[in-house]
């Protein structure tokens, strides 16, 4: 009788948790704020041309019309299946977290002036796109005045792409749109059909269905809601192919398997928006061997939707430029691995190391046809190289490999041709006439999943201000990480068939050791005509746009000397003699600990712990001082095969700066322009 009731007990739980029974849908959640006081808006402005008077006395332009406003445009929350996953208490995260807070958040704990949704398309299912757009709604209407709102809220997505290969990978890139009402967005994000959408649609293994809610039983609710979350992705049905977005069902997921369908389908609808490019050097996704060159050519680039590109997020710096690669591409289109220098090692190579120590006669040609395997094994297996063909490593064994060494704050196992400084320096020349070329403003962001915009204007809070979330206990990670890790070592490399692995999505790509290069995430500044959306838009549009590491420094960088007068940032000119800048900077604000009275009078003590946990941004009245000014400059390529390294000089020029806190103003020329094809 005993057996036969436990046996009954045991399929009625399995029956339970196959059916997601007892999980609940995650909804965007209430925001608890109020509008800041007027006064508390009025005083960033007043601070704002204060230093603008007193760079003005050091030898620049006079008072600034436009204002200076910071914001975030890469913001997800538990809606995001990897944002859920990573709130899970078995890596250490500390439950749901909706839209509401991150407009809370953005409001109250980062203090910013603007920031955007952009969840990942291939989880938003209709009901989350309608709650979304609802939240960001409300959000909106607890800004204040419309033409001086506390904070501007905008709707977008992230196009979440990931290919096995070089040839077949084009990235991730945020879509962000004008208008926020019915009738001016999209019925539908539009997800990128790719290895990305595959991996959010995967049915849970035994360990999540299961394991998980058994094994940590006293938070088996929050296992039981992501199964529920997981099963409604599922349970969309797919749109039909080669259909026009507008004519589509709502109730279907929309995808897009290339950039220029992604463009297509947004000219479709004919809204205002613009695409974002993120996360080009992050090698935890991006194959070896990538490159910007593809997404010049044809329709895989649009030059009036893809104008800004984000250089600096929570993933680390994507902007600099090396010659070394991860892997080449021999004569016969196979992928080759490189030799190490000094300056770089490819992962490939330290994959052959790592089996040349555990030969028995490390110089036996007999080893080094093992070694030569291990290298073809790693570079085959693709973002699987390092979790799926050397069995029996940790990570100290694959020590720094594929890491830029001299980068600042580099992504992780960094990749070079997908660098924004190599995007600006190269041409394309195959549809003649004027080379075809990308025309980026730089901006940074955050990319933050917890809903937790600007998370970079205090360093604290790892787990919550950076993606850097980690097994629990030594116990979930072995049942967490790859099984080849695990495995007793040998020195016999393994080969990775992508059609019959059982590895999950989240064993495939290198998280444990990725961890280690998550940082607090950037900011994208804005010089705008005032606080109101359509002006905050403007200047995006017109790429009067910056990027920082998190801190809110002032910039200005202008050209003197233009064929009309002086050009802002952002902008284009023609000049018949050497250009002339003026570059404008003043650091930001030292940081007192806590959070203003706007904050603790704005928010419950509760709410305000929950989100900020203490400390906020709040500013004293003393600046950080600028030391130098460092110029980049890129000339683009004039013909085809041009080799892109000295077309880049970083730094080209680097201006010194006095030692007191008002800020730095400096002028140079290039008189090499005038005389060069160059643009």
């Amino acid at each position: 009788m005993q057996k036969s009731l436990l046996l009954a007990a045991a399929s009625a739980f399995a029956a339970l948790v196959a059916g997601s029974g007892c999980g609940k849908l995650e909804t965007t959640g209430t925001i608890e704020g109020g509008p800041l006081e007027p006064q508390v808006v009025a005083t960033r402005a007043a601070a704002l041309a204060a230093t603008s008077s007193a760079l003005a006395e050091k030898g620049g332009a006079g008072s600034e019309p436009k204002q200076i406003l910071f914001g975030d445009l890469h913001v997800h929350t538990t809606f995001s299946t990897d944002a859920f996953m990573m709130s899970l208490p078995i890596l250490q995260g500390d439950g749901a977290h909706p839209v509401a807070d991150a407009c809370d958040y953005a409001r109250y704990c980062s203090g910013l002036d603007f920031w955007s949704i952009n969840d990942h398309a291939e989880s938003i299912t209709p009901r989350r796109w309608r709650e979304t757009k609802e939240t960001i709604r409300r959000c909106n209407e607890l800004a204040g005045d419309p033409a001086n709102p506390d904070l501007v809220s905008f709707l977008g997505w992230e196009w979440t792409q990931i290919g096995l290969t070089p040839d077949d990978h084009y990235g991730h890139k945020n879509v962000i749109l004008a208008g926020t009402a019915e009738d001016e967005v999209p019925r539908r994000a539009i997800h990128s059909d790719s290895f990305a959408f595959r991996a959010m649609r995967t049915p849970p293994n035994s360990l999540q269905r299961f394991a998980m809610p058994l094994l940590d039983w006293p938070n088996r609710q929050r296992y039981f809601d992501m199964l529920a979350a997981q099963d409604e992705v599922r349970g969309v049905p797919l749109c039909p192919a080669g259909v026009d977005t507008r004519e589509l069902p709502e109730q279907c997921l929309e995808g897009a398997a290339t950039p220029e369908i992604l463009y297509e389908k947004l000219s479709q609808w004919g809204f205002d928006s613009i695409v974002i490019p993120h996360g080009n050097t992050w090698g935890l996704y991006t194959p070896a061997g990538s490159t910007w060159d593809k997404q010049l050519k044809g329709r895989l680039h649009d030059p009036e939707k893809q104008t800004l590109i984000e250089v600096f997020s929570g993933h680390g710096n994507s902007e600099e430029y090396r010659q070394w690669r991860a892997a080449k591409t021999g004569e016969g289109g196979e992928l080759v691995c490189p030799p190490a220098t000094a300056e770089f090692e490819p992962c490939c190579r330290r994959a052959g190391e790592i089996i040349r120590r555990r030969c028995t006669d490390p110089s036996s040609p007999r080893c080094e046809e093992k070694v030569a395997k291990a290298r073809r094994d790693f570079l085959a297996a693709g973002l699987a190289g390092r979790t799926a063909t050397i069995p029996g490593t940790d990570i100290a064994d694959w020590k720094d490999c594929d890491q830029c060494r001299d980068c600042h704050l580099p992504s992780y196992n960094y990749r070079p041709g997908g660098s924004s400084q190599y995007a600006l320096a190269i041409s394309d020349f195959d549809e003649g006439g004027s080379p075809r070329r990308f025309r980026f403003g730089f901006m940074a962001s955050s990319d933050n999943h917890t809903a937790r915009p600007g998370t970079g204007y205090k360093e604290y809070g790892r787990l919550d201000n950076t993606e850097a979330a980690g097994a629990r206990d030594e116990k979930w990670r072995r049942r967490w990480v790859s099984p080849v890790s695990l495995m007793e070592a040998s020195d016999n490399s393994l080969e990775f068939d992508r059609a019959t692995t059982e590895l999950m999505p989240y064993q495939i790509m290198d998280f444990e050791r990725a961890a280690s290069f998550f940082l607090t995430g950037g900011l994208v500044a804005v010089h705008s005509e005032g606080r109101a959306r359509e002006q905050v838009w403007g200047a995006l549009k017109q790429r009067e746009v910056y990027g920082t590491s998190g801190e809110r420094i002032l910039l200005w960088f202008d050209l003197l000397n233009g064929s009309g007068g002086e050009v802002p940032m952002g902008g284009e000119a023609v000049v018949d003699r050497a250009p002339r800048f003026r570059v404008r900077a003043a650091g930001s604000f030292k940081q007192i600990p806590g959070c203003p009275q706007s904050s603790l009078t704005g928010l419950s003590e509760e709410r305000l712990e929950r989100l900020c946990h203490g400390e906020c941004y709040n500013p004293s009245d003393e600046r950080e001082a600028i030391t130098r000014i460092e110029v980049v400059r890129i000339r683009p390529q004039v013909r085809p095969g041009e080799a892109v390294a000295g077309l880049i000089e970083d730094p080209w020029l680097t201006l010194p700066c006095p030692t007191d806190s008002a800020g730095c103003v400096v002028e140079f020329e290039d008189p090499d322009l005038t005389h060069s094809e160059r643009e």
